[in-house]
């Protein structure tokens, strides 16, 4: 049967102790270290005696410790061995040690995550080109062999390409409407409203298709890449497809980057109809232009070149897309966290690369003339 803590205060030749009975445990203390420090305060001299404490934990010298303290600092504590040693355990970890005072240093503070940031980058690039690595000799294997190519690209082709259609339509009508409605307004100043045919027609072919698609797909595809594979290597299924033996860059990142790749050249082809149909309903709604005139102007001064300029962008918006999604996804650690910061990670990366390599393009198309 437990018994309570308790304790008496004994008066001798050398001071007065406090003698310590019962248990002193989380369940058996209750409110005895109260008022053993009270004791204490009124004998700030006294000795604790644990000899006579039948069980112990560290709550009881937690407590016994704390009842000291309050009064005036003494410890002058009489345990058995085993008590003893609980009582510097409970000791050492109670005092924590003082925390310095820590000078302000802006300026090494600042050159310090400027060193850090770079060195991040470089572990990244390092990152990048493992993974580039690994994924061209898993094109190399299913070109070798096509029979290992998975099923699964064309149920992700369908997620990732057919279920996009409605949207990227969507966008890309509103965004060859906007533009109709800004060069109809420009154009009529100078009384050459009907160059805003042409101006559809460029801007549609050449940037806003390829452009819009993959911003939309940065958002849609490259997160979902990246917490699909982010949440097997949460869970461990990775790790298993591993120990059977089989890679995952057979089994995850190949078919996503092939899925992406057929599908994003189906989706630059919607876009462009639906801009070039946006465009269509306000030239012939503001500048009362007949849909003959509007697709003949489309033939003899735009020509089909602009068209090949857009759609040779979109097999490269493909790989990044895809490439940075699935990285994101396996570099995913074993917490929530980690996968909504490399899911956040994947959408900034993607539609960051997307617009550089719009204006990358750019440059070598104005270099090259076309």
């Amino acid at each position: 049967m437990p018994k309570s803590a308790d304790f008496h205060v004994e008066t001798s030749d050398t001071g007065a102790v406090a003698v310590l009975t019962g248990d002193w445990t989380a369940v058996g203390m209750g409110r005895a270290s109260e008022r053993l420090a009270d004791a204490l305060a009124a004998e700030p001299t006294a000795t604790v005696d644990l000899t006579q404490v039948g069980r112990c934990d560290t709550s009881g010298v937690y407590g016994v410790l704390r009842a000291i303290r309050e009064t005036d600092g003494h410890e002058k504590i009489v345990a058995s061995p085993e008590v003893d040693r609980l009582v510097k355990m409970v000791r050492a970890a109670t005092q924590a040690p003082p925390t310095p005072n820590r000078v302000p240093r802006p300026f090494y503070d600042l050159f310090d995550r400027i060193g850090r940031g770079v060195v991040d980058i470089g572990l990244s690039i390092v990152d990048i080109n493992i993974f580039t690595g690994h994924l061209l000799v898993a094109i190399g294997r299913a070109l070798a062999n096509p029979r290992r190519i998975r099923w699964a690209v064309f149920s992700l082709a369908e997620r990732a390409g057919l279920d996009a259609i409605p949207i990227v339509a969507t966008t890309t009508f509103f965004i060859g409407a906007v533009v109709g409605l800004l060069g109809a307004n420009l154009l009529r100043q100078f009384g050459a409203q009907v160059f805003a045919v042409e101006l559809i027609g460029i801007s549609v072919l050449r940037e806003f298709n390829v452009l819009i698609t993959a911003l939309l797909l940065a958002g849609r595809s490259a997160s979902a890449f990246a917490a699909e594979i982010g949440s097997m290597k949460m869970n461990q299924e990775i790790d298993a497809m591993q120990v059977l033996g089989i890679d995952p860059f057979d089994a995850l990142v190949f078919p996503r980057f092939l899925a992406l790749l057929v599908t994003i050249p189906l989706l630059v082809f919607v876009a462009t109809l639906a801009g070039l149909a946006g465009g269509l309903v306000v030239t012939t709604t503001v500048l009362d232009l007949s849909p003959t005139i509007f697709f003949q102007r489309l033939i003899d001064n735009v020509g089909i070149t602009h068209f090949w300029v857009g759609m040779s962008k979109a097999p490269v918006m493909a790989v990044v897309i895809a490439g940075i999604g699935c990285r994101q996804g396996l570099d995913v650690g074993g917490d929530v966290e980690s996968l909504g910061r490399h899911v956040t990670s994947a959408v900034v990366q993607a539609i960051f690369s997307a617009i550089l390599i719009d204006a990358v393009f750019a440059l070598i198309y104005m270099q090259l003339d076309v």
